[in-house]
């Protein structure tokens, strides 16, 4: 399972659309969504900046998996008139993962518990 962030950007006074947009995402992208194998995702907001935590099994083959289906087309377009984009980082999964700095249970698994 990897476990990753990304960070994207909304356009200037769509953030409460963005947010109506989804309290309800459509069911048909959430299933081709976990038929590409993500278990999980997780968006923050923090004024204009989204905070994204993704949950799969492989995220290059999900994105790539994903650019090829038709309700993941129509939902990244109609997405657009809310989000400038995703943050890219060449030596992140598929270009746009945030450097992963600290993780608390991986510097505590096997610590000795005194």
């Amino acid at each position: 399972m990897t476990r990753l962030a990304l960070h994207s950007r909304l356009i200037p006074g769509t953030e409460e659309a963005y947010e109506t947009e989804h309290a309800t995402v459509w069911p048909e992208l959430i299933a081709v969504m976990t038929a590409a194998g993500i278990e999980d995702w997780t968006i923050w907001r923090s004024g204009r900046d989204l905070f994204h935590l993704v949950e799969c099994d492989d995220f290059e083959a999900a994105v790539a998996k994903l650019a090829t289906d038709p309700v993941d087309k129509r939902w990244q377009l109609h997405m657009a008139q809310f989000v400038e984009g995703f943050a890219k980082n060449p030596d992140g999964l598929a270009g746009q993962s945030l450097r992963h700095v600290w993780t608390m249970s991986e510097q505590t698994a096997g610590a000795d518990p005194r």
